[in-house]
């Protein structure tokens, strides 16, 4: 699983016809360096997301990608790479919260 932070929202009026009705997630991954500090970078790393719970601008959620977002995804025949699967409450890493939700 990733630990991802949601930055918008990507429509697609043209795309294969299992995917029509599903919203799509931009998401940005966790990053945690060696000294411990965290950062959502930009980059290669950003990608999209299946909405399957919800998810606002801003809220850091749990995706799966492969082969488990195809088993988290209610039709497995659907393109999908990547599905959100939680909403993330509070990240702690050697009790230093390094995310709360608001």
């Amino acid at each position: 699983m990733i630990l991802a932070r949601v930055e918008g929202t990507v429509v697609a009026t043209k795309k294969n016809p299992k995917m029509t009705g599903h919203r799509l997630l931009f998401v940005r991954p966790l990053v945690v360096d060696e000294a411990g500090q965290t950062d959502f970078k930009p980059g290669r790393t950003s990608l999209v997301a299946v909405d399957t719970l919800g998810a606002g601008e801003g809220e850091v959620v749990l995706v799966v990608q492969g082969s488990s977002a195809r088993l988290a995804y209610k039709d497995k025949d659907t393109p999908v790479d990547a599905v959100v699967v939680g909403i993330v409450d509070t990240v702690d890493l050697g009790r230093r919260i390094l995310y709360r939700a608001r």
